[in-house]
Order: structure tokens, then C-alpha cells, then sequence
């Protein structure tokens, strides 16, 4: 009896994932962003080498879903209010990019005798710049809220409306049709549907993410998070409107919760595995081949699309009274093909339609020169700076006028210094008091819906979502953090968050509750820096462990702690009402800017030197402190050499903190949280 069910693609989606984690390790011990790698990865796997993969449809479905949660993810970081804040540069600076790039490919194109729809349909095909590549890039770094990162968007997304009027445009363009009036149809019906996307994100989603989040039960909220996202995909769908608009309305749909955050957190991992996919069925479109044969070819068409994309895409910013610096830095990141492109390029071949109209080897020469710009976007990107000081120093910058940015969002706070409190209960609820009253900046993770809209109400920084995720502690701004307060009680969950907030930012002291003395040790080879067993004494000990890293005084520690207990702990039980008594004299700059950091063994920093970590010369970071063996050595020289298990009271602004977290993170930890 045979009980094994056959698959006949599993073993192409084997080898996909096989040679792209393989090539993707390769590009990160060489400097390359994974992009590149699984670029790289489409390229030897596919039907033009290897041949290792043949199912290019295949392929193709699975790329659709990563551009599908790749759109979402955006959708969900941004908002309505930080669009409507973008509305002139969608649709002034996204349509005189497109109109401006298609104008002049048909006029270089016409200079050729090239006839006038194909030169129109080629426009099309240059006019466009990668979605998914592009906001890929900016989400990994952090940029997607920056003055480039939002224009980027903005062009981006008019580009997407722009496509479907150009899928619709081909049929016409190829003379298989004569009516103009589908393309306003459907134009209609994506208004419409933004119209309906209005109304879901203010009213109706928030109400059932509220109800769903209640039952605290992540399977619930995670399939309704992907109802969501691929039920609006699939409207738009039947709409005849862009898949990766819809998910993208899909996500706007969810940022408009109080539930974003964690929404993100759990989707996040689906994306990066399907988004690896789509660059893949990008790579395997490439005939390695034609490179070979016609290498000048493609670089001068390559170079030819760079300098027309770069120079148009900053003139439309430039038009709005953008600055040169940041029209520039935005004009080299949408300097490349995009992979909506390939959409249209395959609706034009049964059509007759290809690249200038050159046939196959139009069609080769427009796959491998969008490959190339794709390999090249994240040089692009880090180069957006320089590219924009440099043209801001030239006459150029006459042409743009200073425009004030928008904030990102009112709502985000920059913190530094801070503790992340991971829990609302009776302890985190009073620590949380506490901390208000004596003005230490705080943050809290919560997962109880109820607790993190009191905490909103009373004007308390709060973050709904698992604390055991690294986006969660990411918002909660853990890499300028001082202190992660464990509050709850859940043994299994504890120790990961303690790995993961140490491995994220390895100058952070956590300190940890528990129940039971019993799991104490366990909690410590975790790598938690205090822990605070027994229910009863809990909250003192916790309060006091903080108010000790910001440098409170002893003699005032005891003192509060004397009159908590006098008390028989009734002011952390009750109300507060006494929490006068928490204000304290000692908080100061030298308080907030301390870190105490333990060495690790595996970490860059055992058996170095002071010297070698260059710690005050690099960083500005003064080692006060190294406590070895219960012993103190103050001020310790250039040659003191550390040792796995020293304790170092270093003290530095929170940024360089961060700066210098990989000298104190321990190498091997790197890949238990990846998400």
C-alpha cells in the first residue's frame, strides 16, 4: 500500500530554495544584499542554465503571493493621513515621471522609424520602476518614512494605477481592439473601490481586529490578518484592477487599527519567503547566453534607461518645489525597470507587441537590462545621499525651492534611554506608575487589547503585540533602549524574549519576573541580567532593580522600600495614591546615558582589548567600570584585556550604544530569530 502523495513540483521548489539560501549565504558573507542573491539564485536555477526549474508558471504563482504580502506590508506601515500628506506627489510627481518617460522613449524611439505604438508600448514598459524592490529595500533599512522613502511611494503607487490603463492600452496598441471606453470602466471601478477602502479602514476592520484580538488567540488573528489581505486582492481582481493594488489597499485597510503593529509581526514571516520566490522567477527570466554575445549592447541600453529614469523621475520631484538633494536621492532610486513591467511585456507578445519592436532580441535585450538595473537598485540606494549632496552643491539647486517635510506620523515618539516594559498586569501596571511619576521614559508591549487602549487613553506609549517578535521590539525602539522589564509570567515565552532583546541589542540589561526560585537559573543562562523571583516581593525588587540602573541613590531606594513594606506592600497593591513618595532627587543625564553590559563568550569583545574595540575613540564610550569575579577595576586602561563573563559600566549617548552593538552580540545567536 502506498501512502506517500505525489507532488510533482516538489522537486523544483526543493532546488528553488535549496541554491537560493545557498547563493543568498554567499552574498552575505560578500556584502551583497539577499535581493541580489536570490536575483542571482533565479538565474542558475532556471530553464537558460541549470535548468533545474522548468515550471516557470509555477514560479510565476508563487512570486504573485510575494508581491501580494509584500504590498500589504507596505500598505500597513503607512496610513490614509500619511497619503493624503503625499496626494500632490502621487499624482503630480507620479503621472509627469510616467508621462515624461513614455514621451521621451517614443520620441527616441521615432528617431529610428520605429512605428508610433510601439514606441508607445516600449515607453510603457521603461516608464515603470520595481515596486517590489524598491520598497523592499526601503522597509529592510528602515527608510520607508524618510522624505525619499515617501516620495518613492508616491511616484511608485501611481505607477501602479498607471498599469492598469496600460494592460488595457495593449489590445489597442496592437490594433485587436478599437474601444477606449474599458480603460475608463475599469479606471471607475478603481476608484470606486479606494472609495470602499475608506470606508473598511475607518470604520468596520478596527471593529472586527478588536473582536478578534479579545479572544487573544493568535491562529484567529493571523487568518483574519490574510482574509483581509487576500480577500481585498482578490476584488481588485474581479474588478479587472492590479492584484498589487489591492493589497496594498488591503494593508492601508489595517494600519488604520490599533493592531498594525502586531498584524505586521505575524506576516512578516510569509512575506520574506514568497517575496524571495518572486525575485527567483525574475532571475530565471534571464538568458545567461545573450549577455554574453552582446555585452555592449545591454550596457549602453542599460546606461541609456538609467540616465532618462533618473534625469525625468527628478524633474517631476523638482516640479513639485522638492529640493535638488532630495528629487536627486529619489530620482537614482527609481532609476531601474520594475517587475510590472514584465506583466506587460508578457500581455504584449501574443499581441505581436515587443521592445522596440525588435522581436526576440528586443525581448532578451528588456529582460536582461531591467535584471541588471534590479542587481544594481541597492547601490542605488546607498549612493541616493551622496548623489543628492553632490547635485545640491551645482547651479541645479536653484531649481528646487526648500520644502518643509511632513513628519512621519504624529503618533511616534523617538525614544532613547528608555525601558520596554514586556506586560500589563498588577506588576507592569504599577512599575508602569511608577516609572510616570518619577519621569523615566518608558514603553510597553502588551498583548490584552482592553489593557493597551487604557494605556492610550491615559496617554501611555503602548505597543499591542508579541514582545517574542522582532518587529514588536523594533517599534518599541530596542536598539536605543536601556532596560527590557519582563512583567509576565510565562516561562516558555520569557527566555526568548530575554535571547532575542539581547541579541537585537546586546548593551540592554534585562531584568525578568518569575514565580517560582526553581526557574531562576534557567531564566539567567538565558542571558537575563537580574531576575526577580517570588510573587510577593516581585514589584519592589523590580522597581528597585530599574531605579538602581539610572543611578537613584541606595540610601533612597532602601528608604522607599522600607516604607513598602511598612506598608505590608499595600501602595503597589492598591492604587497608588502615595506615589508621591516614588518622585525621586536623583535622576540625572549620567543616570540615563549608563549601561552595564556583560561580556559573552562568542562575542567580539572577549579575550580584546580596550584598545582593540576602540570604544571611547570610535564610539565615545567611556568604560567606567569592569567588574571580574565580584571585583571592581575603576578606570581601566587601553591594555586591560576582557574577559567572557566581565560586567562593563560603560557610559554614552544611545545612539553610539547602538552603534557598537555588534562588538557585544554574540555570533551564533543570529539565526534563532529570524522571522
Amino acid at each position: 500500500m502506498v501512502f506517500a502523495v505525489n507532488l510533482p513540483f516538489l522537486n523544483e521548489i526543493v532546488a528553488l530554495f535549496l541554491v537560493s539560501v545557498v547563493i543568498a549565504y554567499i552574498c552575505y558573507k560578500i556584502k551583497l544584499v539577499p535581493i541580489a542573491g536570490f536575483l542571482i539564485a533565479g538565474v542558475i536555477i532556471g530553464p537558460n542554465a541549470l535548468g533545474l526549474v522548468q515550471d516557470q508558471e509555477l514560479v510565476d504563482m508563487l512570486a504573485e503571493i510575494g508581491i501580494i504580502l509584500l504590498l500589504f506590508t507596505i500598505g500597513i506601515e503607512f496610513s490614509l493621513d500619511k497619503l493624503a500628506r503625499i496626494r500632490n506627489a502621487i499624482f503630480v510627481g507620479g503621472g509627469l515621471q510616467v508621462l515624461l518617460s513614455v514621451a521621451a522613449v517614443i520620441g527616441t524611439l521615432m528617431l529610428f522609424d520605429v512605428e508610433w505604438k510601439v514606441a508607445i508600448y516600449t515607453g510603457f514598459l521603461v516608464a515603470l520602476s520595481s515596486t517590489a524592490i524598491i520598497l523592499g529595500l526601503l522597509s529592510e533599512q528602515g527608510k520607508t518614512d524618510t522624505p525619499v522613502g515617501r516620495l518613492s511611494l508616491a511616484v511608485l503607487i501611481f505607477q501602479d494605477f498607471a498599469i492598469i490603463a496600460m494592460v488595457l492600452l495593449v489590445p489597442i496598441l496592437s490594433g485587436e481592439s478599437d474601444s477606449v471606453q474599458d480603460v475608463f470602466i475599469v479606471l471607475g471601478k478603481a476608484v470606486l473601490l479606494i472609495a470602499m477602502v475608506v470606508i473598511l479602514a475607518r470604520r468596520i476592520v478596527p471593529w472586527i481586529l478588536e473582536k478578534v484580538a479579545q479572544t487573544r488567540r493568535q491562529e484567529l488573528f493571523l487568518l483574519t490578518v490574510m482574509a483581509i489581505c487576500f480577500g481585498t486582492a482578490a476584488l481588485t481582481n474581479l474588478a479587472e484592477v492590479s492584484l498589487a493594488l489591492g493589497a496594498f489597499l488591503a494593508g492601508l485597510v489595517v494600519s488604520e487599527s490599533h493592531y498594525s503593529d502586531h498584524a505586521l509581526s505575524e506576516i512578516l514571516p510569509l512575506k520574506t519567503i514568497f517575496n524571495a520566490v518572486f525575485f527567483v522567477s525574475v532571475g530565471m527570466l534571464l538568458d545567461i547566453q545573450f549577455v554574453f554575445e552582446h555585452p555592449l549592447l545591454l550596457l549602453g541600453v542599460a546606461s541609456g534607461v538609467l540616465v532618462l529614469k533618473f534625469i525625468l523621475s527628478s524633474v517631476s520631484l523638482l516640479v513639485l518645489g522638492y529640493p535638488v538633494r532630495i528629487a536627486a536621492a529619489t530620482g537614482i532610486v527609481l532609476a531601474q525597470i520594475g517587475e510590472f513591467s514584465f506583466v506587460l511585456e508578457r500581455a504584449g507578445r501574443p499581441a505581436g507587441l515587443t521592445p522596440g519592436g525588435f522581436g526576440e532580441m528586443g525581448s532578451q535585450t528588456f529582460i536582461a537590462v531591467s535584471v541588471l538595473l534590479m542587481l544594481l537598485t541597492p547601490l542605488f540606494l546607498r549612493v541616493s545621499p551622496k548623489i543628492g549632496d553632490l547635485l545640491a552643491k551645482t547651479p541645479l539647486r536653484r531649481m528646487g525651492k526648500k520644502r518643509k517635510e511632513s513628519g512621519s506620523s504624529v503618533e511616534k515618539i523617538d525614544l532613547e534611554d528608555h525601558v520596554i516594559l514586556v506586560g500589563y498586569g498588577p506588576a507592569g501596571r504599577n512599575l508602569a506608575k511608577v516609572f510616570k511619576e518619577t519621569g523615566i521614559p518608558f514603553i510597553v508591549i502588551e498583548m490584552n487589547p482592553r489593557s493597551v487602549n487604557e494605556m492610550h487613553e491615559k496617554g501611555i506609549n503602548a505597543v499591542y503585540g508579541d514582545a517574542s517578535r522582532t518587529h514588536i521590539l523594533e517599534h518599541a525602539q530596542i536598539y536605543s533602549a536601556k532596560l527590557c522589564v519582563i512583567a509576565i509570567n510565562d516561562p516558555d515565552v520569557n527566555p526568548r524574549i530575554i535571547k532575542l532583546a539581547k541579541y537585537l541589542n546586546p548593551t540592554i540589561q534585562t531584568i525578568v519576573r518569575t514565580r517560582y526560585l526553581s526557574e531562576a537559573d534557567f531564566l539567567e543562562k538565558s542571558g537575563a541580567d537580574k531576575v526577580v523571583p517570588e510573587e510577593m516581593e516581585t514589584t519592589v525588587r523590580l522597581f528597585s532593580s530599574v531605579l538602581n540602573a539610572y543611578m537613584i541613590p541606595d540610601e533612597e531606594i532602601e528608604q522607599h522600600i522600607r516604607e513598602l513594606r511598612a506598608e505590608d506592600y499595600q501602595i503597589m497593591r492598591g492604587s497608588i495614591q502615595e506615589a508621591h513618595l516614588m518622585v525621586l532627587q536623583g535622576l540625572d543625564e549620567e543616570g540615563l546615558h549608563t549601561r552595564a553590559v556583560l561580556v559573552r563568550e562568542g562575542s567580539y569583545a572577549a579575550n580584546k582589548t580596550l584598545s582593540d574595540l576602540k570604544l571611547r575613540n570610535k564610539y565615545e564610550i567611556t568604560v567606567l567600570t569592569v567588574n571580574r569575579g565580584g571585583k571592581n577595576v575603576g578606570n581601566p586602561s587601553g591594555d586591560f584585556k576582557l574577559e567572557a563573563g566581565d560586567r562593563l559600566v560603560m557610559v554614552g549617548l544611545a545612539s553610539r550604544f547602538a552603534d557598537a552593538a555588534d562588538i557585544f552580540r554574540e555570533e551564533f545567536s543570529s539565526g534563532e530569530f529570524d522571522e
